[in-house]
């Protein structure tokens, strides 16, 4: 079992960065990728970046890279979204999920989610 808690939402300006952030319970959080994705009204959640357990394979939505860097430390059970350069259309509710195999870009293999995060961007 796996409870994960977003964290790091806000409301900023275009060009403006944000970090969030995912706290996971549970011992067996190291064993499973992780992965965010994000939903804005009136659209369908989305993959937005994934890491693997290792922390040693990342994957990520075309329309994110180079601009977001996910990354994890076990140690600490937590794993981190860093957005930089936010654009109006990344205003979205975001969510970190878990799921075990290779890091899918669908929703469906994630077993386990937090309840989001609201990122609001302003132009």
């Amino acid at each position: 079992q796996v409870q994960l808690v977003e964290s790091g939402g806000g409301l900023v300006q275009a060009g403006d960065s944000l970090r969030l952030s995912c706290a996971a319970s549970g011992r067996t959080f190291s064993t499973y990728n992780m992965g965010w994705f994000r939903q804005a009204p009136g659209k369908e959640r989305e993959f937005v970046a994934g890491i693997s357990w290792t922390g040693g394979i990342t994957k990520y939505a075309d329309f994110v890279k180079g601009r977001f860097t996910i990354s994890r430390d076990n140690a600490k059970n937590t794993g981190w979204l860093q957005m930089n350069s936010l654009k109006p259309e990344d205003t979205a509710a975001y969510y970190c999920a878990a799921s075990v195999g290779t890091i899918a870009t669908a929703s469906g293999p994630y077993k386990y989610w937090g309840q989001g995060t609201q990122v609001t961007v302003s132009s």
